[in-house]
């Protein structure tokens, strides 16, 4: 078989370019992602998918045997707009990158639950971590692609989905912001013990991630550290359409 034909193959995980994610997801300076993470709840990543990879995953959305569920926010009260779950086994992207992404993730989730005073359950692999949510009963499959146009919006919410959490998720922009939508902002809004709530606003560019926390973060407080729950959502897009990629790491009861 000649090279050029082994480049036409769909991609896998034994294939052209398998380590392609880890390599974007190792190129980030995790020593300053874990200290964003730290005081803000939030920190930006490196670009995770290319140009194409978004288009691309784009045009999935409307390929309804790639996905189980879909949601329009309105009739839930969600906010505005419509996201869709992936079936798994997921497409390679979203595959790849969560298991690119868990063992960075894994560490700082477990300095948070020791200095909370949590025993921390997650195993040293995403799929030993995902069999124990699936002995547990949460089965359904999480990531999820999901679409915005103009005036839509996401309202503050947690990704709980059942008793096992996993506290970091990520989300991927997969549009040009100021090209392809106006506004669309991602908002953490965190709750400080016995404080006012705190807000941010981060404008993912094309193909960045975006790493925070899933349901609460460690603060220092006077007697030592304390639980700053806190919710994310999505400011209203002005205008165009604004496509994201979200990458939960425990699956769905």
């Amino acid at each position: 078989m000649t090279a050029t034909t082994t480049e036409r193959r769909p991609m896998t995980r034994s294939t052209a370019y398998p380590d392609r994610w880890r390599e974007r997801v190792e190129s980030a300076d995790w020593g300053s992602v874990k200290a964003e993470l730290d005081e803000y709840g939030g920190a930006l990543l490196p670009q995770l998918i290319s140009p194409q990879e978004a288009r691309t995953l784009r045009e999935l959305y409307g390929r309804d045997e790639l996905f189980r569920s879909t949601v329009t926010m309105a009739r839930h009260r969600f906010g505005q707009g419509e996201y869709r779950y992936f079936h798994a086994p997921y497409p390679e992207p979203v595959e790849r990158l969560k298991q690119a992404l868990y063992p960075r993730l894994l560490p700082i989730s477990r300095d948070w639950w020791t200095k909370l005073g949590r025993p921390a359950p997650w195993q040293d692999t995403l799929d030993e971590w995902l069999g124990m949510c699936h002995a547990a009963g949460q089965t359904k499959s999480t990531a999820i692609l999901l679409r915005y146009g103009a005036t839509d919006w996401n309202a503050l919410h947690r990704d709980l989905y059942g008793d096992l959490v996993f506290p970091l998720q990520v989300v991927v922009n997969l549009n040009e912001p100021g090209v392809d939508h106006t506004g669309g902002e991602f908002l953490l809004l965190e709750q400080r013990p016995r404080a006012q709530s705190r807000g941010t606003a981060t404008l993912l560019p094309l193909g960045h991630g975006y790493v925070f926390t899933t349901r609460d973060r460690p603060v220092r407080s006077t007697r030592g550290w304390s639980a700053a729950p806190v919710r994310h959502g999505v400011s209203a897009v002005r205008s165009g359409q604004r496509h994201t990629l979200a990458l939960v790491f425990h699956d769905a009861a």
